[in-house]
């Protein structure tokens, strides 16, 4: 493990402070980098994501996809906890504590918006920073894939209807630009680019006709050991933005970041221990019982902060909650991926055919 992984917590603590720094400091710069969004998806946040998970990409192997259908079983925990139980779960917390425990904190009308917000996170399964939890877990590339590639899908059909359930709105305005375009930069693009470098480095045809298979692999897995920090190195540079553009946030309104942050850690960490245990209990292999777990506790967060914009506006109660999402995800991911590192003696040996 590099030193960049090995104190990855401190560099993320150390990179939050500078981007709420600077984001007070420099918040000029800060508004135009976020200004640079298309879709509602912001362009150089889009880029720094791409880096991080290219690496995970250059490891799949396509001949190898067609085999996660001999093992279901981690695919549909992602499913069920991802769309029978994460979206209620959210909005039960979000009533819980906003209609129950902080009633007396804060008015009717940011109370049913800070819900809003909640639910609308817990409706939208993570695509980009998936893969990102996945490599620093030492996730199976290929399964992983597949599961965002499903949720993905399902997404398309399933978001609005549940998300106009839950809220009791009958007309809810999926910004599809955004979905498809996040789907497009996260995943597909990645994953082609990830796949024609993969076959280059792969092509062993030597001037006799013949190449050295083991040397393709090593050549394979160097290229992907140097392109290892570099996918720190994006996070890192991630963390630095998200907190920048909503450092003035951060300062103006501590109590109520604070409100909002309690049930969605509380959801956070219980999905995962939900999770994480049925993984235990189906008796999945690591390399998928990690992902499979860390998939349903991160969020969309660039499709939920834009549907709150859309329904409810800028400024709403909404909006900060999707936001407050985007700030503690960072943190409390890396918490449960190093959850995952210290546990991988409880499960069984990748590979087990009856996984």
């Amino acid at each position: 493990m590099g030193l960049f992984e090995r104190y990855l917590s401190l560099w993320v603590a150390l990179c939050i402070a500078v981007g709420v720094v600077l984001g007070n400091v420099i918040p000029g710069t800060f508004a135009f980098i976020a200004g640079l969004e298309f879709a509602h998806v912001n362009l150089v946040v889009a880029v720094l994501i791409w880096i991080m998970i290219y690496p995970m990409m250059v490891q799949v192997d396509f001949a190898s996809i067609k085999d996660v259908g001999k093992r279901p079983k981690g695919l549909i925990l992602t499913l069920v906890v991802n769309w029978l139980i994460k979206p209620f779960s959210m909005a039960a917390l979000g009533w819980l504590f906003f209609k129950g425990f902080f009633a007396d904190w804060v008015d009717p009308q940011s109370a049913n918006e800070y819900i809003a917000g909640m639910i609308l996170l817990g409706v939208a399964p993570c695509t980009a920073m998936v893969f990102i939890w996945s490599q620093l877990t030492k996730g199976d590339p290929n399964y992983t894939l597949v599961q965002v590639s499903v949720n993905d899908i399902i997404m398309v059909f399933a978001f609005a209807p549940i998300t106009a359930f839950l809220l009791g709105v009958s007309d809810i305005h999926v910004p599809w630009g955004t979905l498809f375009l996040s789907v497009a930069l996260y995943v597909v693009l990645p994953l082609i680019v990830g796949a024609i470098t993969r076959y280059k480095l792969e092509a062993h045809v030597g001037e006799n006709g013949s190449g050295d298979a083991d040397g393709d692999g090593q050549r394979l897995s160097d290229f992907v050991h140097r392109l290892k920090p570099w996918s720190i190195v994006g996070l890192l540079a991630t963390v630095v933005l998200l907190f920048g553009f909503q450092a003035e946030t951060i300062i103006s309104q501590p109590q109520t970041i604070v409100l909002i942050a309690i049930p969605l850690l509380i959801q956070t960490y219980g999905i995962f221990v939900l999770a994480y245990g049925a993984a235990k209990f189906m008796k999945l292999p690591h390399n998928i019982a990690g992902p499979a777990s860390l998939i349903g506790t991160s969020n969309f967060f660039e499709l939920a902060v834009a549907v709150a914009i859309s329904l409810f506006g800028l400024h709403s109660g909404a909006a900060l909650a999707t936001v407050v999402g985007v700030l503690v995800e960072v943190p409390v991911m890396l918490s449960l991926v190093a959850i995952v590192n210290r546990t991988q003696n409880w499960f069984v040996v990748s590979g087990d055919p009856k996984v």
